[in-house]
């Protein structure tokens, strides 16, 4: 059974997503402050919705202390929605985002797909090659030239996703949809900001590109 950690400082919020989640069989763990929210995680969860306006500790810096050590998604629950603050969650570790007032259905629906995105990356065995390049899928690692590049999770299955399926051409839409599990939810707008960074990363090491921009279109791995 997955477990859940339900991070908020609303009791409502806690009890209703509580009692929501366990109806559709998950096990679940309550938090309801930042320094909860730490002790619980790092206990071993499944997933974790995470609140940003904790009074303690806010959620990004929550997400930055236990992110060397939980690997599980971490979806931000927010009633913040300017890009900056997008951007901040993404750079704090985030998988993804939630904005308050939620859908039930649609957080649901975006937690079982990070759920399933975790079983299908946990399957994943193979290896790619690429000149200097190294993506090792099953040990979510990648270097270049025997030097490691260190990315976030998602980046990671960003890159695993496009170098699966080389000189293909995916808008961002098509990427969230594939790497999230979701068709039209959420904002995919953040793709662009993955990508960046993790080219960024990439260009520290290797002397080339292996992500291609196709102009009005969208990306594609050219390994």
């Amino acid at each position: 059974m997955e477990k859940i950690l339900i991070a908020d400082d609303e009791e409502g919020i806690r009890m209703l997503l509580k009692d929501y989640f366990e109806i559709l069989g998950y096990e679940t763990e309550t938090a309801a402050n930042g320094k909860e929210a730490i002790e619980k995680a790092l206990m071993g969860v499944d997933l974790i919705l995470l609140d940003i306006n904790f009074p303690d500790i806010d959620g990004m810096s929550v997400c930055r202390k236990i992110r060397g050590e939980v690997s599980c998604p971490i979806l931000f629950l927010t009633a913040k929605i300017e890009e900056q603050d997008k951007i901040n969650g993404l750079l704090s570790g985030g998988d993804d985002y939630i904005t308050k007032p939620f859908s039930i259905e649609e957080l649901s629906a975006r937690v079982a797909a990070h759920l399933r995105r975790e079983k299908r990356n946990a399957l994943s065995g193979q290896e790619y090659h690429s000149g200097g390049l190294r993506i090792r899928y099953d040990e979510r690692s990648i270097s270049y030239n025997k030097k490691e590049i260190r990315l976030t999770k998602t980046e990671f299955d960003i890159m695993e996703f496009l170098s699966m399926h080389p000189r293909q051409v995916f808008s961002k839409e098509q990427i969230y949809e594939n790497v999230w599990g979701l068709e039209g939810a959420g904002d995919s707008s953040i793709v662009m900001e993955h990508i960046r960074r993790m080219r960024a990363k990439i260009a520290k090491q290797a002397d080339r590109d292996f992500i291609e921009t196709v102009w009005g279109v969208g990306y594609k791995w050219i390994g």
